[in-house]
C-alpha cells in the first residue's frame, strides 16, 4: 500500500489512479452503454450528457476541496471553466472540419470519441513538459503570460475570420502524403483497395477528419495549457481540470452544433480572458506578489464569459438582425 502514497508529479499516486479510473469509467459508459453503435445523438441526449459531464467535473472539484483545500479547489474550478470555454472555440473548428469533409452526423461521434482519447494522451505529454519547464525555470511563466496576451490580441484583431479547410497547411500536407479515398466507407478509418501496385491501405475521409480534429486540439492546447499554468502550477490540478473539461466536448458539440451562430461574440470574450490571464501573471511579478488570489481569477473569468455569452445571445436573438437592418435603412 505504501506505493500508493508515493508522490508522482507532486501528488500521491492514489490520487492519479483515482482520476484515471474515473476517466476510464466515463469513457466506457459513454461509448459502451449510452451511445453504442453509429447512431445519431440528438440534442436532448447531448444536453443530458453534457450536463452529466459538467456535474461530474464540478463534483471532482468538491473532492479536490476535501483533499487539498479551498485554494486548490478554486484553482481547479477556474481551470475547468477556462478550458470548457476555450473548448467552445474548438467546437467551431470541428464543425467546419465535419462540414468541409461531409461527415454525416451519425459518424461524427465516432471521430470525436477517438479524438478525445488522443487528446487525453497529448494533453498529458504537453502538461508534463510544461510542468517540468515551470519547475526548473520560473521565468517560463512570464513567457506563457506574454504568449497569452499576444494570442488574445491576435484573436481580437482577426475578428470572425473563418479559415477555408482546403487552404489549411496541415490538411494539404495530409492530402499530399496519404492515400485517401474519395468517399466514406461506413465507419472505417482505413480500407484496403486493389491497385496496379497491389493491395494498398487507403485512409478514408473519416480518418482525415480525425487527424484534423487532433491537429486542431494541439493548436488549441498551445493556448489552453499556458492559460491553466497561469492559474496554477500544480500538474494534478492542471491535468484534471483540462481532461474533465474535454471529456464533455463530444456531448457539448452535438448540443451546440446547430446553434453555434448564437455565440457570435464568444471569441472576443475568450480573447479578453486570455489577455486578463496573461496580464495578471505579469502584474503579480511587477507588484512583487506570489500570485493573484484564485477567487479573484474565478470571479473575473465568470464576469468576462458571462458578458460575452449574454451579449451574443442578445445580438443574435430572433428578429434582432431584421430590426437592425430596418434601423440602418432609416
Amino acid at each position: 500500500m505504501e506505493i500508493l502514497l508515493t508522490l508522482f508529479l507532486g501528488q500521491p499516486l492514489w490520487l492519479w489512479l483515482l482520476f484515471l479510473t474515473m476517466v476510464v469509467v466515463l469513457l466506457v459508459l459513454d461509448l459502451g452503454v449510452l451511445n453504442r453503435g453509429n447512431k445519431e445523438i440528438g440534442v436532448r441526449r447531448s444536453l443530458m450528457l453534457s450536463g452529466m459531464y459538467v456535474a461530474v467535473g464540478l463534483a471532482f472539484g468538491g473532492f479536490v476541496w476535501w483533499q487539498m483545500g479551498a485554494e486548490r479547489a478554486l484553482e481547479y474550478t477556474t481551470g475547468f471553466v477556462i478550458e470548457k470555454s476555450l473548448a467552445m472555440d474548438n467546437i467551431f473548428v470541428i464543425a467546419m472540419i465535419f462540414g468541409a469533409l461531409a461527415i454525416p452526423r451519425h459518424l461524427q461521434h465516432r471521430v470525436l470519441f477517438w479524438g478525445i482519447l488522443g487528446v487525453i494522451v497529448l494533453r498529458g505529454l504537453m502538461i508534463a513538459v510544461g510542468a517540468t519547464l515551470v519547475a526548473r525555470y520560473e521565468w517560463v511563466l512570464l513567457i506563457f503570460a506574454a504568449f497569452l496576451i499576444f494570442t488574445g490580441i491576435r484573436m481580437l484583431m482577426d475578428g470572425d475570420h473563418e479559415e477555408d479547410l482546403s487552404q489549411n497547411r496541415a490538411f494539404q500536407w495530409l492530402r499530399r502524403n496519404l492515400r485517401v479515398t474519395n468517399r466514406l466507407h461506413g465507419d472505417r478509418f482505413f480500407v484496403r483497395r486493389q491497385t496496379r501496385e497491389g493491395s494498398l491501405l487507403f485512409a478514408t475521409p473519416l480518418f482525415l477528419a480525425l487527424a484534423m480534429v487532433e491537429i486542431a486540439d494541439v493548436i488549441f492546447a498551445v493556448d489552453s495549457v499556458p492559460a491553466i499554468f497561469a492559474i496554477t502550477t500544480d500538474p494534478y490540478i492542471v491535468y484534471t481540470s483540462n481532461i474533465f473539461a474535454i471529456l464533455g466536448l463530444r456531448a457539448l458539440y452535438f448540443a451546440l452544433a446547430a446553434i453555434l451562430h448564437r455565440f457570435a461574440y464568444l471569441k472576443q470574450a475568450l480573447a479578453v480572458l486570455l489577455v486578463f490571464i496573461g496580464g495578471k501573471v505579469i502584474a503579480a511579478e511587477m507588484l512583487g506578489i506570489e500570485k493573484v488570489p484564485a477567487l479573484f481569477s474565478l470571479s473575473v473569468t465568470f464576469l468576462i464569459l458571462g458578458a460575452g455569452i449574454g451579449w451574443s445571445l442578445w445580438k443574435t436573438r430572433p428578429g434582432a438582425q431584421d430590426r437592425g437592418a430596418v434601423a440602418n435603412k432609416g
